[in-house]
């Protein structure tokens, strides 16, 4: 072959890469937003998206954030044009310290003024990566922007911490980072269980979570073997329920029905939320409810879908 049709072929050659490549790239891209990963609109018996957690958040539509806003709350450190500021990420055991952290707005100053939601302005979630050692705390707000809160981490590891909150002006989000403590780490592992006994309450959970869609769970709570009828109002509600997906700790959609004072929501025994999960797997769901002036925090392991299995009926103690 002579040098004129070698030059020919090296040509149609590089056409064909060329044409191939954009094929590709049409049938990838644009991104598309998969249904039900963050939403404003109302969910069953009327509670908003929003929720307890997941708050939808605004985006300016470039590839990379509507990817970002797909995400379920927590994932990341900044999303909508807000950032997760912590002070210090490393902290010690075994004593109480002060945690502080700022929220950087889009100019990257720190944000002062939020709007209270389920009666706080901010809900700050600690818990280990293994899902041990569950905190739901409130810090206070300096007038420079500074959140403060008294932290104590039972044991060494790493930490996820969510910041749920709503910036005056803005819609409501939930952001993430990572602290650790040193020390001997030692990580637990947790079976399903739909049952959860703490200071002698008794907590049952039945409802299926189904992913992609709003689903209904029912949270049942007894006392030495009785059904309490007396619970007490915790964040506007009989109860606060946290819902985390095992491996990536993905903070998701959970909102209470009814509420308190409105005429049709009994104070117990019976609790009744619902939770939006994105996809199939395990998933661990924590429940605060106040009785006789306490608030105290149940625990449940739930698989999804086929992933149910029987010992999910087996008792899960603190």
């Amino acid at each position: 072959m002579n040098t004129a049709a070698k030059l020919s072929a090296y040509g149609a050659a590089l056409a064909l890469v060329a044409a191939g490549a954009w094929a590709a790239g049409t049938a990838v891209g644009p991104f598309a937003a998969p249904a039900g990963a963050q939403s404003d609109a109302p969910g069953p018996g009327g509670a908003p998206g929003g929720g307890n957690a997941g708050h939808g958040d605004g985006h300016s539509g470039t590839v990379a954030e509507a990817a970002q806003t797909d995400q379920p709350g927590g994932l990341a450190s900044s999303r909508g044009g807000y950032t997760l500021a912590p002070t210090d990420t490393t902290l010690r055991t075994g004593t109480a310290q002060t945690f502080s952290f700022r929220v950087l707005g889009p100019d990257g100053a720190p944000v002062t003024r939020f709007d209270v939601e389920h009666e706080k302005r901010m809900h700050l979630i600690v818990v280990r990566r293994d899902t041990a050692g569950f905190q739901h705390v409130h810090p206070e707000l300096d007038q420079d922007g500074t959140w403060r809160v008294p932290l104590t981490l039972p044991r060494a590891g790493s930490y996820r911490v969510f910041a749920d909150f709503a910036p005056t002006g803005a819609k409501g989000l939930t952001l993430g980072t990572d602290v650790s403590a040193a020390g001997d780490y030692q990580p637990e592992v947790h079976k399903p269980s739909r049952k959860s006994t703490v200071d002698g309450y008794e907590v049952r959970l039945d409802g299926e979570l189904v992913p992609g869609r709003s689903s209904k769970v029912t949270l049942s709570v007894k006392k030495d073997g009785r059904e309490v009828t007396d619970l007490q109002p915790y964040l506007g509600a009989y109860g606060h329920l946290v819902a985390l997906r095992s491996g990536d700790l993905a903070y998701l959609h959970v909102h209470p029905d009814g509420s308190p004072g409105d005429g049709k929501t009994a104070p117990g025994p019976k609790i009744t939320f619902f939770a939006e999960v994105p996809t199939a797997g395990s998933y661990r769901l924590f429940l605060d409810f106040q009785h006789a002036g306490q608030v105290r925090t149940a625990e449940f392991t739930v698989n999804t879908g086929a992933a149910q299995s029987h010992e999910e009926a087996e008792p899960h103690g603190h």
